[in-house]
């Protein structure tokens, strides 16, 4: 993806070193918020499975990003913005700041409002945020409480080693993906869907999340249209190969040997690819209405 003569976004706050990335209180943990069940060793998310079964909820509900809304925390001082000091931070800052462009252009046609893009929070190790405390392990994730997007940059490498998805786009699909939780926040979708969700099954509110998580993934694809003079060649395959190492039977069958369609929560990789390049297709967000799908 061609950046070197983008802007570099201002929505950027750097907590990395601030005791574990944390700044002020927050609830109870609402891990990982969206693209995958995180950059996690197999073990790790083996162990995770476990607790998850002695509690007696599903395993990959603590890997999915439709928790529930929590008070945002208590903050003293204002973050401090990013001074970007690596290729990485420069790159992270320029892609944000094309979703910025994409949907402040896009809101007013198809919206109706101007569009009031997220911040993102760039933290190591660990960080509380409005949806409480989370770890480096979870991944990327996006927060409705405080309508932020969060990343530690390591999962870039841990995206590109342990997935297998390596590549510049398949990185800033990552963040798109996350800013199309944001999308979903401030057009309304996610409050309707956690108000469904309330009041449905275990299984009816994980096909609700699936269908939250492919539309995510279709935005990202409005997102690539909108941008498609940027992309180089073999752009688009990085990010359906990023989508395809991240569907939920993709890592059932990793971590588990078995595949149980009923739990999924992220749609499957055939899904996750089908929906990105329907997005990049349409170029719309009336074209992601995933929750009108009558088959995914």
């Amino acid at each position: 993806m061609r950046l070197d003569d983008e802007r570099e976004s201002s929505n950027v706050e750097d907590r990395r070193g601030m005791s574990g990335g944390r700044r002020g209180g927050g609830g109870g943990p609402n891990l990982l918020g969206g693209l995958l069940s995180g950059r996690m060793s197999i073990g790790t998310i083996v162990i995770i499975g476990i607790i998850a079964l002695v509690m007696g909820i599903n395993p990959l509900t603590l890997l999915s990003g439709a928790g529930p809304e929590t008070a945002a925390p208590q903050i003293g001082q204002p973050a401090p913005q990013l001074a970007p000091q690596t290729e990485t931070d420069r790159f992270v800052a320029r892609v944000l700041a094309t979703t910025e462009d994409s949907w402040g252009e896009a809101f007013p046609r198809e919206v109706g409002a101007p569009y009031e893009p997220p911040k993102l929070v760039l933290f190591s190790g660990s960080v509380d945020s409005a949806c409480g405390s989370a770890s480096a392990a979870m991944g990327p994730f996006y927060c409705p409480g405080d309508r932020k997007v969060y990343l530690d940059q390591s999962f870039f490498d841990e995206l590109s080693r342990r997935f297998g998805a390596p590549g510049d786009f398949a990185a800033a699909y990552v963040i798109a993906h996350e800013v199309g939780h944001h999308i979903q926040t401030i057009i309304g979708i996610s409050d309707q869907v956690r108000k469904s969700q309330a009041r449905a099954s275990k299984t009816q509110s994980n096909a609700l999340q699936v269908r939250m998580e492919l539309q995510a993934d279709c935005l990202a694809g409005v997102w690539a249209k909108a941008h498609k003079d940027l992309l180089d060649e073999g752009d688009i395959d990085e990010a359906l190969t990023a989508a395809n190492a991240i569907g939920d039977d993709t890592l059932q069958r990793a971590t588990q040997g078995t595949v149980v369609p009923e739990s999924f929560t992220h749609g499957t990789s055939a899904q996750r690819k089908t929906w990105f390049l329907n997005g990049f297709k349409t170029g719309t967000i009336a074209g992601c209405d995933t929750f009108a799908a009558q088959r995914l």
